[in-house]
């Protein structure tokens, strides 16, 4: 194996969480949780961190599918990092937040509902990342929503 595709692969799975044997998508996700509330007390620091992971994303995603050989492949987790931090973009990190829209982020990504499920038809990195970071910013909407009307 290359090297080259080997720090590719260890990125994009963010650091092997990636292939954990069962539901990788999901322990991803809890990657995005955990960055989520390491930054959750700064908003220019969540926001750098947001960007900072898409951009990764897209930049390593494609060629990480060119290295394990698949479209799309399970231990690529960087997008589901990339949509729980959209899912969370100016969100108090509250436990009862937190909780309802990791579980709405994941069915969100599991559903696809559109343009999601057409996205993630397109080839390389966008393929991987944009149905993911739709379903961050459906989450996200969800998640206002929830916090005004429970502000009420």
């Amino acid at each position: 194996m290359k090297i080259k595709d080997f720090i590719v692969k260890f990125f994009a799975s963010c650091f092997g969480v990636g292939f954990l044997p069962l539901i990788p998508g999901t322990f991803g996700s809890v990657v995005g949780l955990f960055l989520f509330y390491l930054v959750r007390n700064n908003t220019a620091s969540y926001i750098l961190a947001t960007i900072v992971v898409i951009v990764l994303g897209f930049l390593l995603s494609g060629s990480a599918e060119r290295a394990v050989g698949k479209k799309d492949a399970r231990c690529i987790v960087i997008d589901e990092v990339s949509g729980i931090m959209i899912s969370f973009l100016f969100i108090p990190f509250e436990i009862k937040f937190v909780i309802f829209g990791f579980f709405v982020f994941r069915l969100l990504d599991t559903l696809k509902p559109y343009p999601a499920g057409k996205l993630q038809c397109l080839n390389g990195s966008a393929g991987v990342m944009l149905d993911d970071l739709i379903a961050g910013i459906y989450t996200n909407i969800v998640l206002q929503m929830v916090f005004r009307l429970a502000s009420l």
